[in-house]
């Protein structure tokens, strides 16, 4: 898939003002400075479309861009560590399980982890959550660039362990780096993939 436009359409907390024409929807989300905005800014070959930051907690809404004209990118509040109140991050947890939970067009929830690390608690409490509540998700690791290929082997498989703690099967994995680039091509296929079976439908 080529991205030939990718233009922010809306922030908001509120379900109810999200667009409502239908269009197939991604969500992208994570732990605070896992580095998302960065991801989504290099699938979208666009440094100044997702707002970055060094100070985690940056995007407190859920931002809708829409990409090519065709389908949603939704950029989401991160979850865990940012320096927020506790009535902030309440607050938060409500609008975003609302919008995980009743968007329909909502296709599928990239969750970001970052492949330096062994797997967290938070994480997996998210990614069971969606299990439990049927939302479709996948797995993106983040930061490829900055560990060896035999650190990251080795993080994959302790997060695979965990993961089939609690599930048959995996589901979809992808590793990324903003810096280089690597995994753009398959991430954004993935994508093109679903957009595709979905007009099939129609």
């Amino acid at each position: 898939m080529k991205i030939k436009s990718a233009k922010f359409v809306i922030s908001n907390t509120d379900i109810s003002k999200c667009p409502k024409d239908n269009k197939p929807e991604y969500a992208f989300i994570g732990r605070s400075n896992v580095g998302k905005s960065s991801l989504i800014n290099m699938l979208t070959d666009n440094k100044k479309l997702a707002k970055t930051s060094g100070r985690p907690g940056k995007t407190q809404l859920i931002n809708h861009f829409l990409i090519n004209d065709e389908w949603y990118l939704v950029d989401l509040p991160g979850y865990g560590y940012a320096k927020v109140s506790k009535k902030s991050r309440a607050k938060f947890e409500k609008f975003i399980s609302e919008y995980l939970l009743k968007r329909e067009n909502l296709v599928n929830v990239f969750v970001l982890l970052d492949a330096r690390l062994e797997p967290q608690k938070i994480d997996l409490e998210f990614m069971n959550w969606c299990g439990e509540k049927e939302i479709p998700f996948s797995m993106v690791f983040t930061k490829v660039d900055k560990l060896s290929s035999s650190a990251l082997q080795k993080n994959l498989a302790k997060y695979k362990k965990e993961m089939l703690k609690y599930w048959e099967e995996l589901p979809p994995v992808f590793t990324t780096s903003a810096v280089s680039k690597f995994g753009r091509e398959k991430l954004l296929n993935y994508i093109d993939n679903w957009n595709q079976a979905i007009l099939e439908t129609k």
